[in-house]
């Protein structure tokens, strides 16, 4: 089965000091690198060029058949043993970032893909007697990734009350963006205090970034 995906990883430093900002640089390039070797598609906000010792945090969108397996192979805390290349006379050598997946906003979820909704027919209430619909010509959609549904039974033709129900559902998660997006913001920031320095899932070694 294809892993159809698009997944997010944000990248921290924490409270670290530039070394451990140096050492997100170099996870996001080394990150990129693999990634492209997979066939997967890439992308760092800020750019890759614009990251330095002074860029505290990274987002990594990855898509493609593999992502969230690539991407769960790298979540976690990233070692990396490296002599100070800002103060050489420092004795601390081990420096630490932190990788986490984001979850998916209402926004993002909200870019359709006919495999993501599930459509169900229903009976269409109305009047009773011989005017009653008993025809199946209402229909519920549901957004699988979601898990928001709505349901339209203002016409007469199913076909119709598809394309309302899409609709609908397109104006529901919109009016979702503002309150999940000040929700993922809020979870952001607290990520950023959650580097646990121990148990990394990746090591690092060198000025060459070099895997161990």
């Amino acid at each position: 089965m294809t892993e159809k995906t698009s997944v997010r990883l944000l990248l921290s430093s924490g409270d670290g000091p530039a070394e451990c900002r140096l050492a997100l640089c170099h996870s996001v390039a080394a990150m990129e690198k693999t990634a492209k070797k997979l066939g997967l598609s890439f992308a760092s906000d800020p750019d890759r060029a614009d990251l330095s010792a002074n860029v505290a945090s990274a987002e990594v969108t990855l898509a493609g058949e593999g992502a969230k397996a690539f991407a769960r192979a790298w979540c976690g805390t990233i070692k990396w043993t490296c002599q100070s290349p800002f103060r050489p006379n420092h004795k601390r050598q081990n420096w630490f970032i932190g990788v986490y997946e984001l979850p998916v906003s209402a926004a993002e979820a909200g870019e359709f893909h006919a495999e993501d909704l599930r459509f169900e027919t229903l009976r269409a209430g109305g009047p009773g007697g011989q005017h009653q619909n008993k025809t199946e010509s209402a229909v519920r959609v549901t957004h699988v990734p979601t898990g928001l549904s709505v349901v339209a039974r203002d016409e007469r033709s199913q076909h119709r009350n598809k394309q309302i129900a899409i609709q609908r559902l397109q104006e529901k998660l919109s009016g979702l963006s503002a309150e999940e997006g000040a929700r993922l913001r809020k979870s952001e920031r607290l990520l950023h205090h959650q580097l646990e320095r121990g148990n990394p899932v990746r090591c690092f070694k060198g000025e060459r970034f070099k895997e161990v």
